[in-house]
């Protein structure tokens, strides 16, 4: 007996990305003030981040109604999510942003959560009906 009933299709990952991606986009842009003073993280810079994640989300959203999800679309989406994981980390210690503990812990958390998306999207182009 396999386990293939319980996995998780790759339109289900792309939405649940997609939702966490485009909540995180609003709440940086919508309390980043808040959420600088926190972190001590610019919030210039969440702001801006922030406005980036919608559209990428709406990307995402676009392939969890398509019976197939084309190959290059999950490469693209799993590149920009490894990039965003890597921005994560680099910009603090290159020195480029400065967080607190709390900004660490934030940074750190989002990105963890990135991270697994790309390889469930990663995993997941194997066991769906991508094409290329």
């Amino acid at each position: 007996m396999t386990n293939h009933g319980r996995r998780l299709s790759l339109q289900t990952i792309l939405a649940l990305d997609a939702a966490t991606c485009a909540a995180m986009g609003m709440l940086l842009v919508f309390a980043s003030g808040p959420i600088a003073g926190l972190t001590a993280i610019p919030g210039s810079f969440l702001f801006f981040a922030g406005l980036l994640l919608p559209p990428i989300a709406v990307f995402m959203a676009i392939f969890t109604r398509t019976a197939t999800v084309p190959s290059w679309a999950v490469q693209v989406i799993v590149a920009g999510n490894v990039l965003w994981v890597l921005g994560s980390v680099i910009l603090p210690v290159t020195g480029l942003i400065a967080p607190n503990g709390l900004g660490w812990l934030f940074l750190l958390m989002q990105a963890i959560i990135v991270a697994l998306f790309a390889g469930l999207e990663w995993g997941g182009r194997h066991h769906s009906a991508a094409v290329a």
